[in-house]
């Protein structure tokens, strides 16, 4: 098969390699180069630095789309909204991490963790102008621990889509488009306000928000801290790894020793 890809993301990067291996690839789209830290340097996505150690050919902008012979246009995290003429001009396919309808658009592994569930699925689907409203090609379902981070899944979610596309590409024809059931559900792009720790929440809720966007933000004896790993035993929250503004990460008990047995509160 001759593919182009458009992606940006890290856990993006092994589902591209493997089909490197196994197809040709004609070109890559990503987004382009977008200011880094705090010197602001310009730093290309993963999927443009892969592209660009395997020689092949990668552009920024969508409207330098041509079809170039390639059977099939692989789009998976691109974060780019592809017109409906350029749709049109191409076999777009898209892998889509949650159980479609529900969670369409940008977030969808975060949006499961933070809401405590449980399962959800991989979806390969027809590209349409309506965000992730496509007819599914295929749909793979997996489990979600009360352990995982959205790290944990992307690579669960990494090793499922690279089994789809296989089978998927395999015999194309095999796999006829069905139209999506049920009411949509939609996520959003989270932002550092969704890190702040709401204590009144329930220790399972906390543990599901550090875990879903890396961090839970808040006082602890009037110092701000990054709270970056928790856990659940017995019912209550263990915190296991935290980082005081302008620290470096510690351990817990590393934390709470150089608060010289003060009483600890939570939020203030």
């Amino acid at each position: 098969m001759k593919l182009i890809l458009m992606g940006t993301n890290d856990f993006v990067v092994p589902i591209f390699d493997a089909l490197r291996e196994r197809h040709e690839i004609v070109s890559v789209f990503t987004r382009a180069p977008k200011p880094v830290g705090r010197k602001h340097i310009l730093t290309p996505s993963p999927v443009h630095v892969w592209a660009a150690n395997h020689n092949i050919p990668v552009h920024h902008k969508i409207r330098e789309y041509e079809n170039a012979g390639a059977d099939f246009v692989v789009v998976i995290s691109y974060g780019v909204i592809i017109p409906d003429d350029i749709l049109a001009r191409g076999n777009f396919i898209n892998i889509h991490p949650s159980d479609l309808p529900k969670y369409r658009g940008p977030s969808p592994i975060r949006t499961a963790i933070k809401n405590g569930d449980n399962m959800s699925a991989v979806c390969l689907m027809k590209m349409t102008h309506e965000c992730d409203a496509g007819d599914i090609y295929m749909r793979r379902e997996f489990d979600i621990d009360l352990d995982d981070t959205n790290k944990t899944v992307e690579n669960r979610v990494a090793q499922i889509s690279i089994q789809m596309l296989d089978d998927f590409f395999t015999n194309p024809d095999k796999y006829k488009p069905t139209p999506q059931i049920g009411t949509p559900t939609y996520t959003k792009k989270f932002t550092g306000a969704d890190e702040i720790i709401d204590w009144k929440k329930s220790p399972v809720e906390i543990h599901n928000l550090v875990r879903s966007l890396g961090a839970g933000r808040t006082k602890i004896n009037g110092v701000d801290v990054k709270i970056l790993k928790t856990e659940i035993e017995n019912g209550e929250l263990k915190i296991l790894e935290i980082q005081p503004a302008g620290k470096k990460p510690m351990d817990w008990r590393s934390f709470t020793n150089g608060l010289h047995c003060a009483e600890i509160k939570f939020g203030e």
